[in-house]
């Protein structure tokens, strides 16, 4: 199906920035809980859990912090969530890779979206994230539309925001419930894990030659402003 991809969407945290789930399990090493232990909390909470609702702009970080620690204080573990919020703000710094790619597609004359989990006073990188808006042509944030990953309807609104179909769209995310959720949609998927092997596979996924979308890294570093 090479050639006839219109857009292209990008996760931030995990994908164009740093990782929060690096971040977490760094923090749950420092605590000593098991590794793994905020996102089962996450997951087993679900749609009524504190994170999702803090997602979907229902809580804010201060109201999140004392439902998400009785969350993982009833799971077995204590957390200090302020705390590893802060942690993942911290790795959220840009990663030139993916932002030579994104400016390489927009040469191109791809449509690019940013679609991500967030929240309002996101510790999770909001400042960062704020820089790279220029970049997208849709920026659908879970905080301000109320829907979060991997709720189908989400998908449907950022192909809405760019004007493509499910089928002409390209999804990067490092999260795989959200991948599956968005293939189930119609959309190609590419799971981030390292970002330079990701960007070649979204070469071959659109056809361009090797390196079409890294050229410029060296020279993005530290431009994402």
């Amino acid at each position: 199906m090479a050639g006839s991809y219109r857009a292209v969407v990008f996760d931030l945290g995990g994908v164009v920035l740093g990782s929060p789930l690096e971040a977490i399990a760094r923090y749950e090493r420092e605590l000593g809980i098991p590794p793994g232990l905020v996102n089962r909390v996450v997951a087993e909470t679900g749609a009524d859990g504190a994170w999702a609702r803090l997602e979907r702009g229902e809580l804010t970080l201060v109201e999140f912090a004392p439902a998400f620690e009785a969350e993982c204080r009833a799971a077995g573990h204590a957390v200090r969530a302020l705390e590893m919020m802060a942690r993942m703000a911290e790795a959220a710094a840009p990663r030139p890779v993916m932002l030579a790619a994104l400016r390489a597609l927009r040469e191109r004359g791809y449509a690019l979206a940013a679609l991500t989990n967030d929240w309002e006073g996101d510790g999770g990188g909001g400042a960062a994230r704020d820089a790279l808006r220029a970049l997208f042509d849709a920026f659908v944030a879970s905080s301000v539309v109320g829907l979060r990953k991997p709720d189908p309807r989400i998908y449907a609104f950022v192909c809405g925001k760019l004007g493509v179909r499910p089928s002409e769209a390209v999804f990067l995310d490092d999260i795989g419930r959200n991948l599956k959720a968005a293939r189930e949609f119609g959309m190609a998927t590419i799971k981030v894990a390292d970002p330079v092997h990701a960007v070649a596979e979204l070469e071959r996924t659109l056809g361009l030659e090797a390196g079409a979308l890294r050229a410029g890294a060296a020279a993005a570093t530290g431009s994402a402003a």
